[in-house]
C-alpha cells in the first residue's frame, strides 16, 4: 500500500475506532488519521503474531485488524491524557 492509502485506512480506521469507541478526546481529525495508521501497523503486529493475518490493502480481515489495533491504541491515548 502506498503511502495515501495508509492515509485514507487511518482515516477510516480511525473513524471507525471513534465510532466504537466514543468520547472526548484531545485532538481532531490528525489524531485520529495518526491512531487509524498507527493501529494498522499494530493490529497486523499483533494479528501475524496470532496466526490471523496481516494487514495487506483494503479488505475486510484487514479493516478489522486494523480497528482492533486502533481501539487499543485509543484506549491507550486516553488512559495517558486523562
Amino acid at each position: 500500500m502506498g503511502i495515501l492509502s495508509w492515509i485514507v485506512m487511518g482515516l477510516i480506521v480511525g473513524a471507525l475506532a471513534k465510532l466504537i469507541m466514543p468520547g472526548r478526546d484531545p485532538g481532531g481529525i490528525f489524531v485520529t488519521i495518526l491512531i487509524g495508521i498507527a493501529g494498522a501497523f499494530v493490529g497486523g503486529f499483533i494479528g501475524s503474531k496470532m496466526g490471523m493475518g496481516t494487514v495487506t490493502g483494503f479488505n475486510l480481515g484487514s479493516i478489522g485488524l486494523a480497528t482492533g489495533g486502533a481501539l487499543i491504541l485509543l484506549f491507550v491515548y486516553r488512559q495517558i491524557k486523562r
